[in-house]
């Protein structure tokens, strides 16, 4: 799960951590003048006569697709609220249909001596956090790492003993920092390697991380991931879940407990196991075709739970066709079977159907798609799958 910027900000200051001030505005009636009033609000309490408003998508790079405008008096605060709210920025994380702007965090400007990088993910080689530091700050650390791996700095974090003030040192060594500078690292760094472990963090990246032109140190900007997995331990941070920007089909898959993606291509993929779904996007793939999702229904999915699967597939205009690849283990094949009738009968398919079944009862569920009077191409093994989808999905 995503959150937004302001929303990571929130979390961040709850853990000592500096970021600038900021206030929300929405869309909706009297936006200008909930402009005016957010900028005047933080004027009042920090007048340094420069204010940024920045649109709050799920997606970097917002800054080159006009979503950030410094702005130097109160009019132009209004003028920029209302030119990025509404407004469909297209990112290279967006994808061609970009995102539409539903609010913009209006925040005080910061006078920036230096813009850094600081990340932290979960290494699963080693079972350790990793805080990566750079300064090459303001970049996408991708294009860094890629041309300049030199300028990323690594420091694992032992979970027995937690990140100790020696790490905080360590990274703000490597980033050039004044000794005054470096003690104020140590708690910074602390601080965001609590919020990440307390909040079950799968990423948080802090970029730019910047050193004021009075030497202290502040997050710029916030990119939170959390562990699906560990929400149900913090209903406040689900509460921040924003719909909106959510792929519908995901939202929809998520109330089924389905494990759905959305992608780019023409072939839906019903699979039951995350691995035998990676291998079933490949080998479509390897065959020239191109997935139009990723969904797992699980190993132990019901009737109702393979038909809701296949409604999500079918809401995706650009699905061609449709390969179910079923394991039967704890999931028998019978049942899958009927699942994919009564899915198919009550949505009228349309598009061809390619399945392929193993395992438990895998000979009653063979028959009972046979008997079902549909249009089903039968498939054995996952190459003749992936070859007969493939060639469905171009129509021949």
């Amino acid at each position: 799960m995503n959150i937004h910027e302001y929303q990571a900000k929130q979390l961040l200051k709850k853990f000592g951590v500096r970021v600038p001030e900021g206030r929300l505005v929405e869309e909706g009636a009297d936006l200008e003048k909930r402009a005016f009033q957010a900028g005047e609000d933080l004027a009042r309490e920090r007048s340094n006569g420069v204010w940024v408003v920045k649109a709050q998508i799920h997606a970097g790079g917002r800054g080159k697709a006009g979503g950030v405008k410094v702005c130097k008096d109160l009019s132009a605060v209004q003028a920029a609220a209302k030119e990025i709210v509404g407004k469909t920025l297209v990112t290279p994380q967006t994808g061609p249909q970009g995102k539409k702007v539903h609010k913009v965090w209006i925040e005080e400007g910061s006078a920036i001596a230096r813009e850094l990088y600081l990340g932290l993910v979960i290494d699963r080689a080693v079972s350790q956090v990793v805080m990566m530091a750079s300064t090459e700050g303001g970049m996408e650390i991708e294009e860094v790492a890629a041309k300049h791996p030199e300028k990323i700095f690594k420091v694992a974090i032992d979970p027995t003993t937690g990140y100790q003030p020696f790490h905080g040192r360590k990274l703000a060594d490597s980033l050039g920092l004044t000794p005054e500078q470096t003690k104020e690292a140590v708690g910074f760094f602390g601080g965001i390697y609590r919020c990440f472990i307390e909040s079950d963090c799968s990423l948080v990246e802090i970029n730019p991380m910047i050193v004021t032109q009075q030497g202290q140190l502040a997050a710029l900007d916030a990119k939170f991931n959390f562990d699906d997995n560990a929400l149900f331990r913090h209903p406040e941070i689900v509460a921040m879940r924003d719909l909106l920007e959510e792929n519908p089909q995901d939202v929809e898959a998520s109330k089924y407990e389905l494990a759905y993606i959305a992608l780019d291509g023409n072939i839906g993929c019903l699979v039951n196991g995350a691995g035998l779904a990676m291998a079933t996007m490949d080998i479509i793939k390897l065959h020239g075709g191109e997935p139009a999702n990723f969904l797992d229904v699980g190993g132990g999915a019901s009737k109702e739970k393979v038909a809701h699967a296949f409604k999500i597939i079918l809401k995706d205009p650009k699905v061609k066709a449709i390969l179910v690849n079923i394991f039967g283990g704890i999931m028998k094949c019978d049942i899958i079977a009927e699942g994919i009738i009564a899915a198919a009968k009550e949505l009228q398919l349309q598009v061809p159907l390619v399945v392929r079944l193993e395992g438990t009862n895998v000979e009653k569920g063979k028959e009972i798609l046979a008997q079902s009077g549909l249009r089903i191409i039968p498939a054995d093994g996952l190459t003749d799958a992936a070859q007969k989808v493939v060639a469905a999905a171009k129509g021949k």
